[in-house]
Formats: C-alpha cells, structure tokens, sequence
C-alpha cells in the first residue's frame, strides 16, 4: 500500500508539471498578436512547427538539436555552439517586422551554459550584408549609452539590437544601437529574456521585471525597422550572418520562444510564464 501511494504521487507529480506546462502555452496563446512561439514538442530531427502560424518551421543546421524533457513548457532544445536554426527569408511571413512605425517583442526561455562573448538567441539579423531588423543576443562585449553614443566593456547581460538603416551606425563601426540589461544572466538556471520595441525605445525585461540600466535600458530609438525586402536576412535562432559566413553562435538550452507584433506593455510582460528554476 504505501508503494502504491508512492506511485501515486508521483504520477500526480508528473500529471501536474504537464498540466502546468499545457496552461502555460494556452495562457501565452491568448496574448494579443503573438505570430510565432515554439515550445519545441516536435520529434527530433523534424522541422520545428510554431505553435501559431505553423507554416513558420526552424529547420537546423550542423546536425540535429537535441530535445530534452525539460523547461517551461515541458520540452527543450539544447543548441550546441555552432549548430542553429532558421527560417529562409520567402517563408518568414509575420516576422518581417519593419517600417516606421514597427513594433515587436521576442521573448526566449533560456538556461545559458557557454561564456562566449555576442550569442545570437532570436532575430532577423544580417550583418554581411546589411540586413539588419531586430534580434535578441546575449552576453555582448560592449555596451551603448545612448546619451553619449559611446561604448564600454560589457560582460553576462542581454542585448535587444534594432536597426532602421540595416548596416553600420553612422559613423560608427558596427551596428550600435541596442539596449543592456542592468542585470546579468547566470549560468545554468532556466531565466525568461524579453526585449521589446515600441517604435520609440528598445526595453529588456528579465523574468518579467524591466532590468534598469541608467543610459541603456530602456533605450530610445525612435526610427523604425529596416526593411530588408526580398532580399533581406532570414529568421535564425542561435546565429546570426557575420563576417560572410554564421556566427555569434549561442550555447544554451532554449525552452521557448515567442515573438509578437506589437511591444507589449510592462504588465504583460509581467504575466507571461517564467520559469527561473535551476532544478528544472
């Protein structure tokens, strides 16, 4: 008897972690103009469907990613530095965001594990050949101050990077224009990154709470959205096109993925799922 009422709970357990997950995704379906969210429940080695829009399908580069019964959403992809994931651009549909008046939001359910520095984690971004929208990196070397333009040394923060000229910064020697999080990312703990852009300013949100930075974050930029064209970057997870081949490549397991039309507010943002457990 007590065996049996072991299994019990633990059945109930896991009924309940699944139960919690399943809640989770339809809570985060219901959020006004999300175009794309993965919770990478598909059969490994198959294209990965978003949960809206499934047409929208990652398929990998450099070998399969491993899926992991783990995370926010009760499955996990762990991408090793050097694999990735896109999108070719005919077929990105709703996340060509651009224009004037663009507005998203991405947000990634992530566990770091690798310390190398600039990890693309979400985006249409191309630097080779100027191509540059929005994307969501981590652990970028250097970090802007908007009310000087200038840049310091940056170490284990979160990025949100947009462009309405798709090159370089005016004057400057790489695309400068991003926010910083105030806070660092620690290793091997499942956080929620968010960045949002509203049309006038870029704001980075870690585990659902704006993470200030005086001069960074938010970060005001009141021009837009690159509009690349046909000819502009794909969608890719994990990479970004540098230096005329993929790089900035992300170590980390990835439990989620959501990309929305719109800035959400801070409230919103607030009330979207976020999973900080390391046990997990």
């Amino acid at each position: 008897m007590k065996h049996a009422s072991l299994l019990l709970v633990c059945l109930g357990w896991g009924y309940s972690l699944s139960a919690t997950a399943e809640q989770s995704v339809q809570q985060l379906k219901e959020v006004p103009n999300l175009v794309a969210f993965w919770t990478f429940d598909d059969a490994e080695g198959d294209p990965m469907r978003s949960v809206v829009n499934p047409s929208l399908e990652l398929l990998e580069h450099n070998g399969p990613v491993q899926v992991l019964d783990v995370g926010p959403f009760a499955k996990a992809i762990k991408i090793n530095q050097g694999q990735w994931l896109s999108i070719p651009r005919e077929h990105i549909g709703p996340l060509n965001i651009h224009g004037p008046d663009a507005q998203v939001t991405v947000v990634a359910w992530i566990r770091r594990n690798k310390t190398s520095p600039w990890q693309a984690i979400a985006g249409v971004w191309d630097e080779t050949r100027n191509q540059r929208q929005y994307c969501l990196f981590l652990n970028a070397a250097k970090q802007t101050d908007f009310r000087s333009m200038t840049r310091t040394r940056s170490k284990d923060r979160f990025q949100g990077h947009v462009s309405s000229v798709g090159g370089r910064t005016p004057d400057e020697e790489a695309c400068i224009t991003y926010a910083t999080s105030g806070q660092t990312v620690p290793m091997g703990v499942w956080q929620s990154l968010a960045m949002t852009y509203d049309g006038s300013e870029v704001r980075l949100y870690l585990n659902g709470k704006l993470s200030e930075a005086e001069g960074m974050n938010p970060f005001p930029y009141p021009r837009g959205l690159f509009n690349g064209g046909k000819e502009g970057a794909d969608f890719t997870v994990g990479s970004v096109n540098v230096a005329g081949k993929p790089g900035n490549f992300l170590g980390a397991t990835l439990g989620g993925l959501a990309v929305f039309d719109r800035a959400l507010a801070a409230g919103e943002i607030e009330s979207l799922p976020v999973q900080s457990d390391a046990k997990r």
